[in-house]
């Protein structure tokens, strides 16, 4: 909830709202967009209505804004909606995964609800700031792997016999590396970020670049962890194993090879301007 309330302050910003996060307030971001169901927005009387269901909110029913998209016309654009107002209710979690249990993700209804437009109907996508808030998300899959390299790293210290075992050893050093290297490479994203943070094109390569190496890492500091700690962790550790249980079903937001697409075909188009 607090990338998300960093990402809602970014976009008020960046879309020059009126309306901004203030310090007695938290923001969620509802931007899922699957076929079913939906939130329809239409303008009547001077004023924008939201009518339908928002899937995957999280922070439903504790947060006390959010920045919505709805379906608007033959488009989608995105809304800021006060959640204290009569209209808006939180539904069934119906949420399976013991991972990421604490976001209180779930259904949001809309009845009629009063949301103010946040820009114009492509400005939500179509700005920088949507690819650097994919890698702010992707900093945050790094940072539930850095906790487990955490743990894994203090556990061998404190067993002799953990300490002594080669694989053990090679397990938490192959751990040290990613850290390293995604340490490196979230420093170096953030200061390209800061040097051209209008430059579309490379916004977009960046996101896609760093969020498939972030999440292959996360995975691999994952399968180690296991391989060089076995069941305990598991099963008598709840920190360990709760951190494992949310760093898993977080990383998800990733779209895994169909990223790795999108970022393939960004670099070919490039190459075949040049070759023109």
């Amino acid at each position: 909830m607090i990338e998300a309330h960093a990402d809602a302050v970014a976009i008020c910003a960046e879309l020059r709202l009126e309306q901004r996060p203030q310090a007695d307030s938290l923001w969620a971001v509802w931007a899922a967009e699957p076929p079913t169901p939906v939130v329809h927005a239409h303008f009547h009387e001077g004023q924008w209505k939201l009518t339908g269901t928002k899937p995957w909110c999280s922070g439903a029913g504790y947060a006390t804004h959010a920045l919505v998209t709805a379906r608007a016309g033959e488009g989608s654009r995105l809304f800021a909606v006060d959640l204290r107002q009569p209209g808006v209710s939180a539904g069934s979690l119906r949420w399976a995964a013991a991972g990421m249990t604490q976001t209180a993700t779930g259904e949001v209804h809309f009845d009629n609800v009063t949301a103010s437009a946040a820009g114009t109907p492509s400005s939500y996508l179509d700005r920088p700031g949507f690819w650097h808030g994919g890698v702010g998300v992707a900093s945050c899959w790094w940072g539930g792997a850095q906790g487990l390299v955490d743990i894994l790293r203090l556990t061998i210290a404190a067993s002799q016999r953990l300490r002594n075992n080669p694989h053990t050893l090679a397990h938490l050093g192959a751990c040290l590396s990613w850290d390293a290297v995604i340490t490196g490479a979230l420093d170096s994203a953030a200061q390209d970020l800061d040097a051209a943070p209008e430059d579309l094109a490379a916004a977009r390569q960046r996101a896609f670049a760093v969020r498939s190496m972030v999440e292959r890492a996360c995975t691999d500091v994952v399968h180690r962890f296991g391989r060089a700690l076995g069941a305990t962790p598991f099963a008598r550790d709840e920190r360990a194993a709760q951190r494992l249980q949310d760093l898993q079903v977080y990383i998800r937001q990733s779209h895994a090879e169909a990223d790795d697409v999108e970022l393939a075909e960004l670099v070919l188009a490039e190459d075949t301007e040049v070759t023109r």
